[in-house]
C-alpha cells in the first residue's frame, strides 16, 4: 500500500516529468491562446482542455482535440514510466495547468463548473 506521502512524492515527480515534456504536449498554441483569452476554452482539472462555449469555431474545436490527444499520449507514457494511472497523471498536470492559468481566463472546478480566474 502506498502511503499518502509516497503518493504525493510520486505525484510531484510526475509533474516535474510532465514539465520536461511540456514543449511537445502542453506548448503554447496561437489558436488556443486566443480562444482562452476570449473565454471559449479553458483548462479542466483532469489535465485536458475544455470548451467553455459550445459555439466555438471548427478550427478551435479541432485544435482542442489535437492538443488533448497529445496530452493523453504524454499522460499514458508518464503513467507507464511512473507506475501510476493515466488519470492520476492527468489530474496532477491539471492542477499545475490551472494554477498557472492567467487571471481572466477560465478553468473548470472539480465539480464541473467553469470559473473565471
Amino acid at each position: 500500500m502506498i502511503t499518502r506521502a509516497r503518493f504525493i512524492i510520486a505525484g510531484l515527480a510526475m509533474i516535474m516529468s510532465a514539465s520536461a515534456f511540456a514543449p511537445t504536449a502542453l506548448a503554447a498554441d496561437a489558436v488556443i491562446d486566443a480562444a482562452k483569452v476570449s473565454g471559449e476554452v479553458g483548462e479542466r482539472p483532469d489535465g485536458y482542455l475544455g470548451l467553455v462555449e459550445s459555439s466555438v469555431t471548427p478550427a478551435v474545436r479541432r485544435r482542442v482535440d489535437e492538443i488533448n490527444a497529445r496530452r493523453r499520449a504524454l499522460y499514458e507514457r508518464l503513467a507507464r514510466e511512473r507506475g501510476a494511472t493515466v488519470e492520476q497523471v492527468g489530474f496532477l498536470t491539471g492542477e499545475k495547468q490551472i494554477a498557472s492559468t492567467p487571471s481572466g481566463q477560465f478553468y473548470m472546478t472539480t465539480s464541473g463548473q467553469w470559473v473565471r480566474k
